[in-house]
């Protein structure tokens, strides 16, 4: 696991916010639900598998791998 050097600070409500340049270097757009994780003293966020892990569209998806990819980007895919 890599450390990126970003430190935040949880806010009074619990909140830590991801930063923008991290969301966008891994396709994670406004309103993606995140799996929570616990290993250890560990943390971990992770895209739900109810989101396509190109677009991170939540509909019409289907699993591979352990990843969700919904239809539209099955079909570009498809057309490669």
């Amino acid at each position: 696991m890599a450390f990126t050097g970003i430190e935040r600070r949880l806010d009074e409500l619990g909140r830590v916010v991801i930063p923008k340049e991290l969301r966008n270097s891994l396709n994670i757009p406004t309103g993606t639900p995140l799996a929570i994780y616990v290993e250890g003293s560990r943390i971990i966020l992770e895209k739900s598998a109810g989101t396509c892990a190109i677009c991170g569209s939540s509909e019409n998806v289907k699993e591979f791998g352990g990843k969700g990819i919904c239809e539209h980007c099955i079909e570009k895919i498809k057309s490669l």
